[in-house]
């Protein structure tokens, strides 16, 4: 069995005045959730909470039924699990986008999503919008979500014209949940170690601190201290918006057999030659 010390905080942050991030955590699922409302104050907080929710209540789900999936959502080339956490977002989407048809005042909201699944060996990341997921690993940190941004886009296309935006651009997200009928999530998966550590935040959080510092505070912490030490300095440096994160430490992973531990150890060494990605 895998096992996990993990903690979650959000905080308003000193300038808005509600909180649109919600967050979800729960080592008996292995299931780790952040999400980022937008749509103003009422309708941000019930986008994000309506992501958060039925993702949860879609895992626990699926877990009484055995695991399989809803068919229209099933990816082939995608493991079980990748495939029970894709199937959560695309439900989501649904109850978010069909939230915001039936009321008014909720018309036009969205929010961010980024999600942890963890099973006994592996740990899947998937995303929509730009809340990061961070892994810190033989003490460096990589960027394993991708920015759904027009300027991260920009500079993934085209680096020299991306460099004409204007930083406003950092946050004009080119996706969303419960905008369209249907959303594309980003998901990966690779082989869980022990003393991984995974940071799932909103930008409250990653526009105030660096990838570098926020390993330097989590590495020398317990979860819940990293969690508040993160929010700390967010708000320490102005806290111009919400601010949530998650922290999870990997303290032990289920035994593999030699053959894959192998496997496992040539995935490992080569994660880390994968081109950087937290500098965008």
């Amino acid at each position: 069995m895998i096992e996990i010390e993990s903690a979650g905080i959000t905080d308003r942050g000193k300038k808005r005045k509600a909180n649109e991030d919600s967050l979800f955590l729960a080592d008996s699922l292995g299931l780790y959730v952040v999400a980022d409302g937008m749509g103003g104050h009422v309708a941000g907080e019930v986008a994000s909470k309506l992501v958060v929710e039925t993702i949860e209540d879609y895992i626990k789900k699926i877990r009484m039924n055995g695991g399989q999936p809803d068919p229209v959502y099933f990816d082939k080339t995608l493991s079980p699990a990748a495939n029970q956490l894709l199937a959560g977002i695309y439900t989501s989407n649904k109850a978010v986008l069909e939230a915001s048809r039936d009321n008014k005042s909720y018309r036009g909201m969205g929010s961010t999503v980024s999600a942890v699944y963890l099973t006994d060996g592996t740990l899947i990341a998937a995303n929509v919008g730009d809340s990061p997921i961070y892994l810190i690993r033989d003490g460096k940190i990589k960027l394993l979500s991708v920015p759904h941004t027009v300027l991260a886009e920009q500079t993934a296309l085209n680096p020299a014209n991306a460099a004409k935006l204007g930083m406003e651009f950092r946050h004009v997200l080119t996706r969303a949940m419960g905008t369209e009928e249907s959303v594309k999530a980003d998901i990966y998966e690779i082989q869980c170690f022990k003393n991984d550590i995974l940071v799932i935040s909103s930008d409250g959080l990653s526009d105030k601190a660096s990838p570098e510092e926020i390993r330097l505070l989590v590495d020398g912490n317990g979860s819940e201290a990293a969690c508040q030490s993160l929010v700390d300095l967010a708000n320490a440096r102005g806290g111009d918006d919400n601010i949530t994160a998650i922290v999870l430490k990997v303290k032990t992973v289920k035994n593999t057999p030699l053959g894959i531990r192998r496997l496992a150890a040539m995935v490992r060494r080569a994660f880390f030659k994968l081109t950087d990605r937290n500098q965008i």
